[in-house]
């Protein structure tokens, strides 16, 4: 009689089945180790000509355009020395490490992106289980607004919203529009104190038919609201800030949709039907019993939401309304890059390692996605 194994012993079906998918996990590991965890050094101070200056940005016009030391770089520039002229990965047109820009860059778009595909799978889930166990008007409603912003450009709503968002930062720091309100309230003073007329129509009348005073009000308005003050760290963060909500706002749409579909699959299965017999709330079971029920979509599409972000961040910075130079991403590195591709001197190395980085890690997170899909499908054979 053959004794049955036991239940310890049953081997567990591996999450990676495939050879791409544990390649992909390989490259994503290795990348957020050396990018992510660099971070602190990469962006780091350092010092030169006496000044600190971050790590990523430090560099000598005389060491400007070298090639990797691999591939022919050396002292090639006068005032270089050999030690600072052996670039892994070459130097940019002021000098600088394209090895570290690039570790810079990755750990900013990385972080930009899973920051982004996270926030994005949270609304894209509340709003998606909401809609989905509420049902009837509250669904369509719902629905429907999801429909809408399906139906306009996202790419173009992102680009709006980053453009918006830089300008009311602009109009922050130099308080511009607070400014031209406090000369015209000036210049109606002064109208008022001639017993002139000081309507709107007369106002402006008066400051362009004089630019003796428009220029005195306008220094004395520049005393009286000075502009802000916001230091380059806290501009950066708020850019960083505006550009991943206004990735993650935009890309919960596809998420939204496929967790209401499977919490309507579920909310009238038996044991729904008997956590609400036993009295259990509404916020209970859609918390308790339905959204651990959907966690493996939610982590497949979570996995895919991530490239997406990556690359809608690569792009933005590409058309210089994402991350800021000289602040690096991989986005803005390309942009950088491209032109230096001519048929006069092409510094190939300054676009080919951004655009390689970035090509490899978006196929590692599909990868990764697609393996994770393939061992979440309650439906595909079992090995």
């Amino acid at each position: 009689m053959t004794t049955p194994a036991p239940a310890t012993s049953r081997r567990r079906d591996p999450i990676f089945r495939s050879l791409a998918g544990k390649l992909g996990a390989a490259f994503l590991v290795a990348m957020v180790l050396a990018c992510v965890l660099s971070l602190p050094w990469t962006l780091g101070s350092t010092l030169e000509n006496g000044v600190n200056v971050p790590r990523y940005n430090a560099g000598s016009m005389n060491e400007a355009r070298l090639p990797p030391f691999w591939a022919g770089g050396g002292a090639t520039k006068a005032g270089s020395t050999d030690d600072a002229s052996r670039f892994l990965l070459g130097s940019d047109a002021l000098g600088r490490s394209l090895f570290v820009r690039l570790l810079a860059g990755g750990g900013v778009s990385l972080t930009i992106g899973i920051a982004a595909a996270l926030l994005s799978v949270v609304i894209g889930t509340l709003y998606g289980a909401i809609s989905g166990y509420a049902g009837g008007r509250v669904d369509a409603l719902l629905m429907r607004i999801v429909d809408v912003l399906y139906g306009l450009p996202y790419v173009l709503l992102v680009v709006l919203l980053a453009v918006a968002a830089d300008s009311v930062v602009g109009e922050y720091v130099s308080r511009e529009g607070a400014r031209a309100a406090w000369i015209r309230a000036a210049a109606a003073g002064e109208l008022r104190a001639a017993a002139k007329p000081d309507g709107a129509r007369e106002v402006r009348v008066f400051l362009d038919s004089d630019p003796k005073a428009l220029k005195r009000l306008e220094q004395q308005a520049l005393k009286a609201v000075p502009p802000r003050e916001i230091s380059q760290t806290g501009r950066t963060v708020l850019d960083l800030v505006v550009l991943l909500v206004a990735i993650g706002g935009f890309s919960w749409l596809t998420m939204a949709r496929v967790i209401r579909g499977q919490v309507m699959s579920l909310k009238n299965q038996p044991f729904v039907e008997a956590a609400r017999a036993v009295g259990a709330s509404r916020r209970r079971i859609l918390w308790m019993h339905l959204l651990p029920n959907v966690l493996g979509p939610i982590i497949v599409y979570a996995t895919l939401t991530v490239p997406q972000a990556i690359l809608q961040e690569s792009f933005l910075s590409f058309l210089g309304i994402g991350v800021k130079p000289p602040l690096p991403s991989w986005g803005n590195l390309a942009s950088e890059g491209l032109p230096e591709l001519n048929p006069y001197q092409s510094n190939w190395w300054l676009l080919l390692f951004p655009c390689l980085l970035l090509g490899l890690t978006l196929l590692a997170l599909n990868f990764v996605g697609e393996s994770l899909r393939e061992a979440m499908d309650p439906k595909r054979e079992r090995p």
